[in-house]
């Protein structure tokens, strides 16, 4: 039986705070429902757990006061089911019994109950303890929040110096790349520029030489026996028929060499504060030069093919200098996918079934596309997730730091408000896409 006094009642500001009261006396229902409701509280009641259980799940209480002993799931089974399930476990249970026992109390609280009262009791205990813990529930949820709002802060603040150092990293190693090619560029234009000015004249001098040549066997259509032994030691007419052929031949190294210059300048080109236009076109053949030496075959596999799709795009407004970047990092994964794929085939299996590296491009409506795909090893859903995260590399430590595809994103998406996108499939190979508007 319940002990209850009016007329001894704490004190309380009505608080709208709901209780739910399970007991299966109807009188203990009435009584307590009662001293609840005159102390300010919003009552539910419920006179077994099956009862209490379902109610809990449509109108969540702030607080239950829960009888042990009662048929069917008696009080304890009840609250191994609230705290069992999530959006129950926080409610606060207050068990209420006359089973004064340790074992019981200890049983109760290890199911995790915040008290333990046992009948019977005074109004005051009850109503103090039911403030009490209400008071700490609800100090426990505003902890919960500001812990949530602080955590959200402090992600915020590690997700922008992340972008920073991102920022910074990219900044840097544009900078000391660009520098680095602009002056290997510099130092092949120097000697380059003295064979292209120097061959012309040089072709010129020779064909006025073999025109002497010719007068003088003209002239002279019996030479000595000495010029006749010279004429065979050094096989003139093959000198004759040569010498054009190897002037040729250096013209087209001068020709090769000053397109690589061309490509080294063009992949280099510094960005200005703002974005100029360019053809992304040259951005993608030029970071292809830069890696041909990587693309040749090799004794482990043959040459790597690639497969240029080039669609009609128009010049895009943008950062040439980054997106050469981001082509740069993308090529590199592929071609080191590629290699990875190449160690579990033979070299047979490669002739017939080639390495390939496909690049598309396409525009639709004021937007540039390039896709670049790579029939290499692929990629698992987890890494594929993780593809785009700060510092994630699945490279052995010193091969690769985790910033190149986090930086091609932040260039792409945040520095000229595009897309970059993974598609893969472990096994048969791996697709970026890249858009970008044509205007920033």
């Amino acid at each position: 039986m319940l002990s209850y006094n009016l007329s001894h009642k704490l004190s309380h500001e009505p608080s709208h705070q709901r209780i739910l009261v399970v007991d299966d006396t109807t009188a203990n229902l009435e009584v307590l429902s009662e001293m609840l409701v005159e102390a300010g509280y919003l009552v539910a009641t419920a006179i077994d757990g099956e009862r209490a259980l379902k109610r809990v799940q449509t109108h969540p209480p702030d607080l239950i006061l829960l009888d042990v002993q009662m048929p069917g799931i008696n009080g304890f089974e009840t609250c191994q089911q609230l705290k069992s399930n999530p959006v129950t476990a926080s409610i606060p249970v207050i068990f209420m019994t006359a089973l004064a026992d340790t074992e019981s109390k200890v049983a109760g609280f290890g199911l995790g109950a915040v008290d333990y009262i046992t009948k019977p009791f005074q109004a005051q205990e009850l109503l103090a303890r039911v403030h009490t813990h209400l008071q700490l529930h609800h100090m426990t949820k505003h902890l919960e929040q500001i812990v949530a709002e602080r955590t959200l802060a402090l992600q915020t603040a590690l997700d922008q110096l992340h972008q920073s150092q991102l920022q910074l990293i990219q900044s840097e190693k544009m900078s000391a790349l660009g520098n680095l090619v602009a002056g290997v560029a510099h130092e092949i234009n120097n000697p380059l520029g003295f064979l292209a000015g120097n061959l012309a004249p040089a072709q010129d001098y020779i064909h006025d030489l073999l025109e002497l040549l010719n007068l003088y066997q003209a002239e002279l259509p019996q030479p000595s026996k000495t010029l006749r032994a010279t004429i065979e030691r050094i096989d003139l007419e093959y000198l004759r028929e040569d010498l054009p052929k190897l002037l040729a031949s250096m013209q087209g190294g001068i020709d090769r060499i000053q397109h690589i210059s061309n490509s080294l300048r063009t992949f280099s080109r510094a960005d200005s504060d703002r974005p100029i236009l360019c053809d992304m076109h040259e951005g993608i053949d030029s970071t292809l030069m830069i890696l041909k030496h990587r693309l040749k075959s090799n004794e482990n596999r043959p040459e790597i093919q690639v497969i240029r799709n080039y669609g009609e795009i128009s010049e895009i407004e943008c950062y040439a200098g980054q997106l050469n970047q981001v082509f740069m990092n993308i090529l590199v994964n592929a071609i080191d996918a590629l290699e990875e794929a190449s160690e579990k085939r033979g070299f047979a299996d490669l002739e017939a079934n080639p390495n390939q590296i496909i690049i598309q491009t396409q525009q639709k409506d004021q937007w540039v596309q390039i896709r670049i795909y790579d029939n290499g090893i692929g990629m698992s859903e987890e890494v594929k997730r993780r593809s785009f995260d700060h510092l994630f590399t699945t490279k052995l430590v010193g091969e690769g730091t985790g910033l190149g595809l986090a930086i091609s994103r932040q260039i792409v998406v945040e520095k000229h408000k595009g897309t970059l996108e993974v598609e893969s499939e472990l096994g048969k190979g791996t697709e970026f896409t890249i858009q970008i508007p044509i205007r920033v």
